[in-house]
This record gives C-alpha cells, sequence and structure tokens, in this order.
C-alpha cells in the first residue's frame, strides 16, 4: 500500500501482516522429526556403549576353568578375573556419576570409552595374572559409562522419548551379560582367548569414535571439587565388603580373612558416611540419598538385582550338569544360546516398560517388573524337566528385569535436583552390583549345601537344590515388589515431567 504522495507506507506491514507461510506446519514438523532423528542417533551410541561395557562382565567366564594354565597360577587367584571386575564397576559407577555432574556427562562418557580400549588391551597384551587382573579392573570401571549416560538421556531427547531411551539404556546392564555368554564362548573356541579382548577393544575404539561424533557436549556441568577423600574412602570400605561377599566360599564363611574383611569394609564405610555428612560438597549426598523415594528405590534394586544374578548363575548351572545325574548335558556354547533369548526380550522389553512409565508412572511400572521377574522363578520351579523349560522361564524373568531395571533411573531423577543425577543414579547402579554379589554368594552356598558326587572330587548340586534357589529368587523378587510398593506416592505430574 502506497501514500497520497506515492511513497511506501512504513505502517502497511503492520496494518496488514503478511500471512504466514503456507508450509509453515510442516517445517516444523519437518525441524521435530530431525530432531527425533539426532536424538535417536545419540540414544542408539550411549545404548551400544553400554551393551559393550556390561559384556565385559561375562566375557571371561568361558575360559575360566581354563584360566589358571593359562595365566601359570593357581585356580584361587585366577578366580580374582572375575572379581577384579566386579570392583572395579561397583566403585566406578557412583564416581563417575559424580564427575559427570561436575564436568559435562559426555566428558566422563568418553573417558569411560577410552578405559575399555585401555583394559582391553592390556589383558590381550599381558600373558600372566597380575596384567590380566589390572587390564580387567579397567574394563570394569568402564561400568560408569552406564549410569552417567541414563542421566545423559532426559538431556539430548525430547520429553516424550525420554522414559523409552532410558529403558533402553537400563536394559543393556542386564543384556550385556546374557548374550556376552554365546558369544564370547563362540569367539573362545573358534579362536585363540585373546582373540575375546582384542575384539573388545576393537568394539570399544569403536564406540569412543561414535561418542566423539555423534554425542554432544551439552552445557549440563555444575562445578564444584571432587571429594577425593570420600571417592578413596567409599573404594576401600566397597572393595573390603564385595571382596569379603565375593570370596566367602572360597575362603570359609567363619574364616579369619572374610570377617575381616567384612568388619573392615564396615568400619570404613560407616567413617565415610560420617565424613560425607560433615563435608560441603560430598561425592555422594546421603541427605538427599536418605530420601524416601530414593532410598526404597535403591533397596528395591538391591532386591531385583539379586533376582536377575541367580536367574543367570543358576539356569545356566542346571543346563551343564551331566545327564547321568539329571541334569541336560549342555555345553557352554549350547547353554548360552538358551540363555540368549533372555537377554533378547530385555531389550524387546524396553520400550515396552517405556510406555508403561507414560502411563502408569514408573513406582507400578518397577512393581510391575518384580512381579514379573518373580513369575519366571515360580516357573522355572515347576518346569525344570528340560532345556527349553528353562529358557522360557529365564524369558519370563528377563522381561521382568528389563521392565524393573528402567523404571528404576526415572524414579530416582524424578527425585533429585538436576544436578546431582549423575551421581544419584551411579548410586542405584551400585545398589544393583551389591544385589548381584551377594546372590551370587548365596546361590554358591545353596548350591553347595546338596550335591551329588561324580567321583575324582567333583560334585554337581541336586534338584532340591535348583528348585531351592529357585524359591530365593522368587522371594527375593517379591520383596522388591513390596518395597517399591511402599515408595510414596509422587505429586500429581506426568510421567515425562518426571524425568524432563
Amino acid at each position: 500500500m502506497s501514500s497520497p504522495s506515492g511513497t511506501a507506507d512504513p505502517t502497511a506491514d503492520d496494518v496488514n501482516p503478511a500471512p504466514a507461510p503456507a508450509d509453515a506446519p510442516a517445517a516444523a514438523a519437518s525441524d521435530e522429526t530431525a530432531g527425533d532423528r539426532g536424538a535417536l542417533g545419540i540414544v542408539i551410541t550411549l545404548c551400544l556403549g553400554g551393551l559393550v561395557a556390561s559384556l565385559m562382565q561375562t566375557l571371561i567366564i568361558p575360559v575360566q576353568p581354563e584360566l589358571p594354565q593359562l595365566l601359570h597360577t593357581s585356580i584361587s587367584n585366577a578366580s580374582w578375573v572375575i572379581t577384579a571386575t566386579l570392583l572395579g564397576g561397583a566403585v566406578a559407577m557412583p564416581i563417575a556419576g559424580r564427575l559427570g555432574d561436575m564436568y559435562g556427562k559426555q566428558r566422563v562418557i568418553l573417558a569411560s570409552a577410552l578405559l575399555l580400549v585401555v583394559g582391553s588391551l592390556i589383558c590381550a597384551i599381558g600373558g600372566t595374572l597380575v596384567p590380566m587382573l589390572i587390564g580387567r579392573a579397567v574394563q570394569g570401571m568402564s561400568m560408569g559409562f552406564i549410569p552417567v549416560g541414563i542421566s545423559l538421556m532426559r538431556e539430548v531427547t525430547p520429553p516424550r522419548l525420554t522414559s523409552m531411551a532410558v529403558a533402553a539404556m537400563s536394559a543393556t546392564l542386564g543384556v550385556g551379560g546374557a548374550i556376552g555368554l554365546p558369544v564370547s564362548a563362540w569367539v573362545a573356541q573358534t579362536w585363540d582367548w585373546r582373540a575375546l579382548f582384542w575384539a573388545s577393544a576393537g568394539l570399544a575404539l569403536l564406540i569412543t569414535v561414535l561418542v566423539v561424533v555423534i554425542v554432544p557436549n551439552v552445557a549440563d556441568s555444575a562445578g564444584g571439587r571432587l571429594d577425593v577423600i570420600g571417592a578413596v574412602g567409599m573404594a576401600a570400605g566397597l572393595c573390603s565388603v564385595l571382596i569379603a561377599i565375593s570370596k566367602g566360599k572360597d575362603w570359609g564363611w567363619a574364616s579369619g580373612a572374610t570377617l575381616g574383611f567384612l568388619a573392615a569394609g564396615v568400619v570404613v564405610l560407616l567413617a565415610w558416611a560420617m565424613f560425607e555428612l560433615r563435608h560441603s560438597d560430598p561425592l555422594v549426598d546421603l541427605r538427599t540419598t536418605a530420601k524416601p523415594t530414593v532410598l526404597l528405590t535403591n533397596l528395591a534394586a538391591i532386591a531385583i538385582g539379586f533376582g536377575m544374578m541367580a536367574q543367570a548363575i543358576v539356569v545356566p548351572t542346571m543346563l551343564e550338569v551331566p545327564d547321568s545325574v539329571g541334569g541336560f548335558g549342555q555345553t557352554i556354547l549350547q547353554t548360552g544360546l538358551w540363555m540368549a533369548p533372555g537377554g533378547i526380550m530385555m531389550m524387546l522389553f524396553a520400550p515396552i516398560s517405556g510406555m508403561l512409565i507414560n502411563r502408569l508412572g514408573p513406582k507400578l511400572t518397577l512393581a510391575i517388573g518384580g512381579a514379573v521377574l518373580c513369575v519366571g522363578y515360580l516357573t522355572a520351579y515347576f518346569l525344570m524337566n528340560a532345556p527349553w523349560q528353562l529358557a522360557a522361564a529365564s524369558v519370563i524373568g528377563s522381561a521382568g528385569v528389563g521392565i524393573g531395571y528402567a523404571a528404576m533411573p526415572t524414579l530416582i531423577m524424578g527425585a533429585v535436583p538436576i544436578t546431582e543425577a549423575g551421581a544419584a543414579v551411579g548410586l542405584n547402579g551400585l545398589m544393583r552390583s551389591v544385589g548381584t554379589t551377594l546372590s551370587s554368594a548365596v546361590m554358591a552356598v545353596v548350591l553347595a549345601a546338596s550335591t551329588i558326587d561324580l567321583g575324582g572330587g567333583h560334585q554337581v548340586p541336586t534338584h532340591s537344590a535348583f528348585r531351592w534357589c529357585f524359591l530365593i529368587g522368587a522371594a527375593a523378587a517379591f520383596v522388591g515388589v513390596l518395597i517399591t510398593l511402599a515408595i510414596p506416592r509422587a505429586r500429581a505430574r506426568s510421567a515425562e515431567q518426571a524425568v524432563a
């Protein structure tokens, strides 16, 4: 529009604003789709990294009987190869979570991937016990990748996708261990045992590159100083307690070594707790941890972790018992293949768990997961006459673990400040590790209490011992359900708001 003088009217656009382009909704939808694709790439990268890190838990099991000969050491010393990974992971998860809150989660995720590369190379090159122990401990420290990755999910995904992303990342804790057994057995039987570690080094290097290229370094660092004394104290106390639990069967539960490590660990952890309460910037904020939602979720994590590990120990052991004494006589590779569907089921149930979290909330989702795990154990108790029956029970139990593991970090992140999310999720991961360690010790005691002598000093558990293990696993899962139902009801808000 022009003025009478013929000059342009500067207010014309204000009076008659130009209509929005007809394709504006399509452009917005395109931007949203592109954002979803970018978030999906980040989620896939983090899940692959978590899967590779958790593979380390069962990587060495197929060659465990040969370790004394391969490493030129005793059977007792060789057993530390598995314990070292357990200790490294238990210590790393809460510390890595705190470092992620302080310095940025992408940096800590990248450091965890590099630790896995270094640890794998040390194991592949070293041929004696000491390098193997160092390498396995460093591999275990890469487990910090998982809790930090989970806490990063809500910062890099749209709210509608966050629950499913957290569910998928949480599932890698169980999936990696489940599929690691058949894969590592196949690699060990096809090539040299060192190929296990060369392969893990290659996978870890690939994950490192993907993290650098795909995972953004968002501005999520809260600053602060690392509580070094708290980190050392927690590591010393945890290692002492976990060593007592994991080595109690070998040393004797009433032996001086077992009781000494256990007592020392408890004393150190009590002193550590007192120090943390007085520290202005603690490694773990125990006051936040004492909140009912956080405390009860961590207790439920111990129970669910106990149930998951009981299944992972008892079912393979029963499958490998010789036919002559009522077992199924499966090889390690065959056993791993029977267990693999359970690991796949955990991953398949990740999106289902995400939908349940969005619809019912994380509390009820966690209770459902514990209940399904309990049903899996009861199925095994009544159906243990063929390998396919045990595999079916394992699939049911694994579905329960997949559902429950996804809900835990969502509960935790909804109850703590965003600046403490990494440390809180890391501590929850530690509680799962405590549950799995306790389960390993209890199942070993139960299976050793009733055995059949095959001659030559070789003994295998009886059917009654396996039945007791299944009942104990069901009881642990049921306790997890009861603890979950005691979690206080959150204020009315959507599940997306709880994680966003």
